[in-house]
């Protein structure tokens, strides 16, 4: 029996391409992927920043890939899927404890435990949880490390809140803004969207410069 051409192209989707992803499933799978890179421990592989940036750029139309996305309903469902895929990861942590992070197998996982849990301990609760929305597989384990440690839900909800929206809306428009102003942009993407993911990196490299100068003036 003859696979229908639509079910054949989900079957075949690239989970690390964007642009697979969106050709695939559309603006329901940014809300999907979302969640699952920021909820689940599974999903620390997906390409959350590429994909936001990529599913802007192809609501301008200006890229010529045979797709076009409707921006309103791509925006819903970014942050719908960031922010509750961040609380879920919240809730699991609470529920499960750092069992899960425990027995995991896998190096990056456990790096990114690490480097979630430093964020935590040397910024606050609300720096952390903020800067952690920029930075891949930190954002995936610090929800459930959150939950883990004990942070106040309600102090985790708002500043996810935040996070998530600066996040996930702030990389879908930038796409939108530079597929609108710039011709053939679609021409430079693969280079636009490694420019994007350092930039996203800049609030924690700007955050952890500013703790080191304050560091050596009060041992100065």
């Amino acid at each position: 029996m003859a696979t229908p051409p639509h079910l054949a192209s989900q079957l075949a989707v690239n989970v690390l391409d964007a642009h697979s992803l969106l050709a695939a499933f559309g603006v329901l799978g940014v809300g999907v992927v979302l969640f699952a890179e920021t909820g689940l421990l599974i999903g620390f592989f997906l390409p959350g920043d590429s994909l936001l940036f990529t599913a802007g750029l192809l609501c301008t139309g200006s890229a010529d890939r045979g797709l076009h996305l409707s921006l309103g309903p791509l925006l819903v469902a970014a942050a719908v899927g960031a922010l509750a895929g961040s609380q879920c990861g919240f809730l699991i942590g609470r529920k499960a404890g750092g069992a899960l992070l425990a027995r995991t197998r896998s190096a990056k996982l456990r790096e990114g435990a690490r480097r979630a849990e430093e964020l935590l301990e040397r910024y606050g609760h609300a720096k952390a949880i903020v800067l952690a929305r920029f930075v891949p597989v930190v954002r995936t384990v610090l929800n459930p490390m959150a939950g883990a440690l004990g942070v106040p839900a309600r102090t985790f909800t708002v500043w996810q809140t935040i996070g998530g929206l600066v996040w996930s809306l702030g990389l879908t428009l930038a796409g939108y803004a530079l597929g609108s102003t710039i011709p053939s942009i679609d021409t430079y993407l693969l280079p636009m969207i490694a420019l994007i993911v350092v930039v996203s990196l800049l609030p924690l490299v700007a955050e952890l410069l500013r703790s080191r100068r304050a560091a050596k003036e009060v041992r100065g």
